[in-house]
C-alpha cells in the first residue's frame, strides 16, 4: 500500500507591520488544505483575540514547563513575552497529510528548519521602511515605546532574508496574495509530494502487466 502524502510545512517570517497575520488569514481561506498551526504565547490577550483561535495563551509558568518538558518544535522570547510552537500538533498534522503554516519569527524559522530539513521558509517584506511605521501606528494595538522598538527591531529581523527561501513583498495585498498562492502551488508540485499523492495513479501508469485500451 502507498504511504499516504505527508503534509507540507510552511514557515512564514516578518517584521512586525509587515501584514503578515492578515495574508496568511487570506492564503488560508483561499486555499483548501492549507491550516496554521496556533502557537502558545505568553502576551496577554488582546481584545479581538480568541484563546486557541490567535493563540493557546498560557501563563509563564506554564510554558516555562512545556520548554523543560522538550514540548517545543521552536520558541522565543520576544518583546519580554514567550512565544512557541507545540512539537506534537506539527508532527500529527504532518502525519495525517495536512499542509500547514507557522506564522513565527525569524529565531524561530532558525530553529524549525535545523529540526526540520523539508521545512518551506517564505520571509515577508514590507515596501519601505516609512510604509512599515505608517502600518504599526495606524494599528492602534501598541504603546508609543513598544512601537519604537519594533522599528528598531525591524531592520535586524529583516537583515535575515537570505536564510529564507523565498520572499515576498506586501506592496499591493491581492500581489502578495497572489505570490502566496503560487509558493504553495509549485511547492505540492514538486515531485516527492506529488509521489505520495499520486501514488496508486502511478502505479497503475507504471504497471507493466497492464495493457492499453
Amino acid at each position: 500500500m502507498t504511504n499516504p502524502r505527508h503534509g507540507l510545512l510552511f514557515v512564514i517570517s516578518a517584521p512586525s507591520g509587515a501584514g503578515k497575520t492578515s495574508l496568511v488569514s487570506a492564503l488560508i481561506d483561499r486555499v483548501d488544505g492549507l491550516g496554521v498551526c496556533v502557537s502558545h504565547t505568553t502576551r496577554p490577550r488582546r481584545s479581538k483575540e480568541t484563546d486557541a483561535i490567535n493563540y493557546h495563551f498560557v501563563s509563564t509558568e506554564t510554558f516555562e514547563e512545556m520548554i523543560r518538558n522538550d514540548a517545543f518544535l521552536e520558541h522565543a522570547d520576544v518583546f519580554g513575552n514567550y512565544y512557541g510552537t507545540a512539537l506534537a500538533t506539527v508532527e500529527q498534522a504532518r502525519r495525517q497529510g495536512q499542509d500547514l503554516i507557522l506564522e513565527i519569527d525569524w529565531q524561530g524559522a532558525a530553529q524549525v528548519r535545523r529540526l526540520i530539513g523539508d521545512a518551506i521558509s517564505v520571509f515577508i517584506l514590507p515596501p519601505s521602511r516609512a510604509a512599515l511605521e505608517e502600518r504599526l501606528r495606524g494599528r492602534g494595538q501598541d504603546a508609543p515605546d513598544i512601537i519604537e522598538r519594533r522599528l528598531s527591531q525591524a531592520v535586524e529581523e529583516m537583515s535575515h532574508h537570505g536564510d529564507f527561501d523565498y520572499l515576498v513583498v506586501n506592496d499591493v495585498f491581492d500581489t502578495a496574495l497572489d505570490d502566496l498562492t503560487a509558493i504553495v502551488r509549485a511547492e505540492r508540485l514538486r515531485r516527492r509530494p506529488q509521489q505520495q499523492a499520486l501514488g496508486a495513479r502511478l502505479e497503475d501508469l507504471l504497471d507493466t502487466a497492464g495493457t492499453f485500451q
